[in-house]
């Protein structure tokens, strides 16, 4: 049977071809690259320079614009002009998501260009045009689909699941496979961390059984911000890079773009210099990586700190102590060393100063063992956190996860060019009023291009709509349309109450 990848108890990246993105090379041996997207307007060219340049001094390398019209794909023109002049190294990716007549023009004019497979949904030739504007020009393409907006025939077969995710990007890649055009970069995309990982797994088993080499970007859309968003999107593109998975990621947060850089590239450095690390092969027969499995004792995960000395009797404890916890946990406990029957806590010993580098590092080991339901509690060690500090990001990642539930969600876009408020100083305030709702999970969206599909997994969502003016839903169905932006929170809690979800702040 065709796998992900080689052994789930080793280490190797795995095995793409090279592409070319303007002046880099993704993909084959080259490094992880590192990305984010501008939340300027594309037709400002000032001020998309200005911000491109803070990208690059943060160490970002390649740049997503959004290009919603022709004039904004034509506006890429003067603005790499001035970036490849200033920044030679720094590529530009056009982001095309409803209009097959953007993207060709964005081809005549950025260094790559992301189109949303859900948007080709014929073979009228738009899509045959776009491939050849491409290859004239060398201009790669980035096949991207989004969890929440699946083409009608694929949802039809598959519903919003990660087989229809992997299912769409494969259906684009054997076209570009029929039309010889292999300057190729494919991602799934979701806020689910567990869709997200499961999405990417069936994506790179198709692939492999159809011999496909193309290269892979990683990320978690609707991360959030702070600690949250950096730990969220560490246990989703950790969980890959683990695997030896991913040639170029972006961690989306709902800050300024060049904050991303630095949360990025912690994730890169925790994997460089892997490559051969190797522990005993096991019996992958309890090993599931498409679909979650509960765990046999039915007990909520929980936290080493929270349990008493006797109580902590009843528990294995498993100690990583290699550079790849993963693959040395995974080889404990599917081989035979484990007490069976005895539910396991993990454990592992860090030393790292920077609590945001500590938080990611922990959410990139300890995430995808709780994703793929192999343990029931965890044990951080770093002295130099508090314990409270480090019980939070445990319990960050079990969230992450879906796997303890232990505070409000907020499903919230990193913004972009579309964005129609100020969507920090709104997020800030949602949170303000709401984060006492534990288990609620709220989305903040800057529009509606992913407003209402990427969300789509919350219970509500807070969604600019016009200037000025906001939408709201109940799951994914419109509750409020256009209401004014200074009583938009107000409705928001209404609709809460009014469904017998909400609680009074103690």
């Amino acid at each position: 049977m065709t796998r992900y990848c080689k052994s789930i108890t080793s280490y190797a990246r795995r095995a793409t071809r090279e592409v070319s993105v303007g002046a880099h090379r993704m993909g084959a041996q080259n490094p992880v690259v590192v990305q984010t997207m501008t939340n300027t307007l594309t037709t400002d060219t000032d001020a998309s320079v200005a911000q491109i340049g803070r990208i690059a001094a943060a160490g970002g390398r390649i740049v997503r614009l959004t290009t919603p019209n022709e004039k904004d794909a034509l506006n890429l023109g003067p603005i790499g002009e001035r970036v490849h002049k200033e920044w030679p190294d720094v590529a530009l990716v056009a982001d095309v998501h409803f209009l097959p007549a953007v993207a060709a023009v964005a081809a005549t004019t950025a260094d790559k260009v992301r189109i949303n497979p859900g948007n080709y949904n014929d073979r009228g030739g738009r899509f045959e045009e776009l491939i050849e504007l491409c290859r004239e020009r060398g201009v790669a393409l980035r096949i991207g689909v989004n969890h929440g907006s699946l083409a009608k025939k694929i949802f039809d077969l598959y519903g919003d699941t990660p087989e229809g995710m992997a299912a769409s990007a494969m259906e684009f890649l054997r076209r570009c496979r029929e039309l010889d055009f292999h300057n190729v970069v494919v991602s799934l995309k979701s806020s689910n961390v567990r869709v997200m990982v499961y999405a990417y797994r069936l994506l790179v088993r198709a692939m492999n059984e159809e011999g496909m080499d193309y290269p892979v970007h990683l990320g978690v859309t609707e991360a959030g911000n702070h600690i949250e968003g950096r730990v969220k999107s560490a246990v989703g593109i950790g969980a890959l890079l683990a695997d030896g998975i991913g040639d170029t990621i972006r961690v989306s947060l709902t800050e300024a773009p060049e904050n991303e850089i630095p949360a990025a590239q912690s994730l890169v450095v925790h994997y460089e210099g892997r490559s051969g690390v190797e522990f005993p092969t096991v019996d992958e027969s309890r090993f599931s990586p498409y679909e979650y499995q509960p765990r046999p004792w039915g007990k909520t995960p929980t936290l080493w700190s929270e349990l008493s000395e006797e109580n902590r009797s009843e528990y294995n404890v498993v100690e990583a102590t290699s550079d790849m916890p993963v693959q040395e946990w995974r080889s404990r406990l599917l081989g035979s060393e484990v007490t069976p029957n005895k539910p396991i806590i993990l454990r592992r010993r860090y030393t790292t100063a920077n609590f945001e580098q500590f938080a990611i590092e922990a959410a990139a080991d300890f995430g995808v063992m709780f994703i793929d339901s192999l343990a029931d509690g965890v044990d951080i060690i770093n002295p130099n956190f508090s314990q409270e500090q480090i019980d939070e990001v445990a319990l960050l990642i079990l969230q992450a996860a879906r796997v303890r539930i232990s505070r409000t969600e907020y499903i919230a876009c990193p913004s972009c060019g579309r964005t129609l408020y100020d969507i920090e100083s709104t997020l800030a305030a949602i949170k303000a009023r709401t984060s006492h709702l534990v288990g609620l999970k709220i989305g903040v969206m800057g529009c509606i291009v992913n407003g209402p599909g990427e969300m789509a997994d919350a219970d509500y969502g807070y969604v600019g709509g016009l200037p000025g003016r906001i939408s709201l839903y109940r799951g994914k169905n419109l509750v409020e349309r256009n209401v004014p932006q200074e009583e938009a929170i107000e409705h928001l809690i209404e609709i809460i109450k009014a469904d017998g979800r909400w609680t009074e702040p103690k």
